[in-house]
Formats: C-alpha cells, structure tokens, sequence
C-alpha cells in the first residue's frame, strides 16, 4: 500500500529539539519507513497502552539506542506524532 505521511506539530516540535546526530538517525530511519513502515530493521510494534488511551493503533519505530517515534494509521495516511526517548509512552 502506498501512503501519504503527515506530522503532527508535537512531532515537528521533537524533532527540532533532538541533537544533530540524533537527527541524521531520525532522517535514515525516515528514508526507510517511507518504503515500508513495518520494515523489521525498524523494529515497529504496537504501543498497547497507548493505544487503548487514543482509541487507534499506536506504533513504535527503534531508530537508534533509546530513540522512538510513535505514529497511527489513519486510511491512507500515516502521521507521526512523537519522537524522542521511552518516556513519550507515557504522553
């Protein structure tokens, strides 16, 4: 399936804050996840509680260490809505 890719500002806002290299990570990430979101080099997996408090799917993406970003599937379009360490499971 193809997709449409959006941010959300919150996720816009965390990616600006990250350290340079932390960025070039999120950008290679990103450059995969286009082609596939579900790639296993990305590790995706569902965010139960998240999930359960939003009412939709939340996914997780591993792009380096301790760095995630979290999205949902809307139809065709995926939106990304978080980036940063374990703690934004607990947004």
């Amino acid at each position: 399936m193809t997709y449409r890719f959006r941010a959300a500002r919150s996720f816009r806002k965390a990616l600006a804050k990250l350290p340079l290299g932390q960025k070039r990570s999120a950008i290679h990430a990103f450059q995969i996840f286009k082609k596939d979101p579900f790639d296993p080099r990305l590790r995706t997996h569902k965010i139960h509680k998240l999930s359960a408090a939003y009412g939709k799917t939340i996914y997780a993406v591993c792009i380096e260490g301790d760095l995630r970003a979290i999205f949902y599937i809307d139809g065709g379009t995926i939106w990304s809505v978080d980036i940063g360490s374990h703690a934004i499971y607990r947004s």
